[in-house]
């Protein structure tokens, strides 16, 4: 929440910077960087952004995640030789792993959607193949009717069905007690995502954010905006519903 007097955040300016100049102020040595933008969080907020740096000093937990996370990042890519240009190699189920195991962690959760069981399975397999232990749970833990929560049959995907809700705190609290290492999310809905990293004592990561038009790449509808998602820019996405 922006007071009255602050410009409002939005590093997403800064995308023209880096087609002009081929980087941002962010990614250029102090010698020769380009100017802030005038709406920079490292303007207004330098004391959080020089508080949260020394959280990432010393052996703490989140020091460890974070400087693992940074060698993970490292490790994506690979140089080409007689070159300035670096080639991915991994893909993200790779840094998965390889987050995990740099970590030290085994013992891995998985809290999957019901509609990808198939895939959890096949990631099952690598884990295990990768000398981890997963330990999923499906968002339907407990077969509990929509109507329980206190909606009615047109709030349901097909009315006068039973129809299981999502139970993603549930699935929470079971790796919780089972005690998971790292937990990761594969196509919980928008919303019961929040509530299981919320209630999640192990860090989370997605493998998979869902997505039910673009096959689980919700990053599609970006790319498509000058053609055909570009309705975004001009639709009320649930106009009736909220007036």
């Amino acid at each position: 929440m922006t007071s009255g007097d602050e410009t409002p955040l939005s590093c997403s300016k800064c995308s023209a910077v880096w087609q002009k100049c081929g980087t941002t102020n962010c990614w250029s040595d102090p010698a020769s960087r380009p100017p802030k933008p005038g709406n920079c969080p490292s303007e207004q907020h330098g004391d959080l952004i020089e508080a949260a740096f020394e959280e990432y000093r010393g052996d703490a937990e989140d020091a460890r995640l974070a400087q693992v996370a940074a060698r993970v990042e490292g490790l994506c890519y690979q140089p080409v030789p007689g070159s300035d240009a670096v080639n991915a190699r991994w893909n993200r189920v790779e840094d998965t792993v390889a987050l995990a195991k740099l970590m030290g962690w085994k013992k891995i959760g998985i809290a999957t959607c019901i509609g990808l069981l198939a895939e959890t399975e096949h990631l099952v397999a690598i884990l295990k193949a990768q000398a981890l232990e997963p330990q999923s749970v499906c968002c339907k833990a407990g077969s509990i009717d929509k109507l329980e929560l206190g909606l009615t049959e047109q709030d349901k995907v097909r009315p006068g069905g039973f129809e299981p809700a999502c139970n993603p705190i549930a699935q929470a609290k079971i790796l919780n007690r089972i005690g998971t290492e790292m937990n990761i999310i594969v196509g919980l809905c928008v919303g019961h995502d929040m509530l299981f990293t919320k209630y999640s004592k192990a860090p989370v990561t997605t493998l998979v954010a869902k997505d039910r038009v673009t096959g689980h790449n919700p990053v599609a509808v970006l790319y498509g905006q000058n053609f055909y998602y570009k309705r975004l820019q001009k639709q009320p996405v649930i106009k009736d519903l909220v007036e």
